[in-house]
């Protein structure tokens, strides 16, 4: 090889551009609008953080129905050195952070639906009630198997960061349908929900389990 492009070769090598191309692309953020999409949630944000609010409302719902299961539980499999109290605090705490986002969704969705030129809350309220069916089971699912899946049930990461960047989108977007003459929402069917969030079915049975 040449002098000088040996020399350049040694340069270039030397250079953090060469260096930080031969690095892969990190992960997106746990809680990101770029985490992995949830199994079955329909597409689209709107729909998406609909299909989450029914989700969080269904474990939300279910809590005091398997917390005696998951006391039981809890109870009984013990790790040497923690006390139950703690464990079942962090259940309380969940709770109190799934209530939160409740609200930090039901806002988000509020806004989209102000925001947008056509009514979109019952495709909202179809989301909605998808999230919620991930609690469906039969009646013969043992209860333990229930709490279980209750117990080890997390948020899916994308639906929070996807639930804030509706509700800024919507925000930004909304004096411009108002600019435009729309000074109003276009009226949803007498039949709908004043908001998808208000369709959430009720709580299921205690026999439920997640899908």
């Amino acid at each position: 090889m040449p002098a000088l492009a040996f020399a350049l070769a040694l340069l270039l090598a030397d250079t953090p551009a060469a260096a930080d191309a031969a690095q892969p692309a990190p992960a997106p953020a746990a809680d990101s609008v770029d985490a992995p999409w949830p199994a079955g949630a329909p597409r689209g944000d709107y729909e998406l953080v609909a299909w989450c609010y029914g989700a969080l409302r269904g474990y939300v719902d279910l809590h005091d129905e398997v917390m005696p299961e998951v006391t039981r539980i809890e109870s009984e499999f013990r790790k040497p050195g923690t006390k139950l109290a703690d464990d079942l605090k962090v259940y309380a705490d969940q709770q109190k952070q799934a209530k939160a986002d409740l609200k930090r969704f039901q806002v988000a969705l509020t806004a989209a639906e102000k925001a947008s030129a056509r009514p979109i809350n019952t495709v909202g309220a179809e989301a909605v009630k998808k999230g919620h069916a991930i609690w469906t089971v039969t009646p013969s699912t043992p209860k333990a198997r229930v709490a279980q899946e209750w117990m080890s049930w997390t948020l899916p990461s994308r639906c929070s960061a996807t639930a804030d960047s509706l509700h800024k989108r919507a925000v930004l977007m909304g004096p411009a349908f108002r600019g435009n003459g729309d000074e109003t929402p276009a009226e949803a069917p007498a039949e709908a929900p004043a908001t998808a969030a208000a369709a959430a079915p009720d709580a299921p049975s205690a026999d439920a389990k997640p899908n």
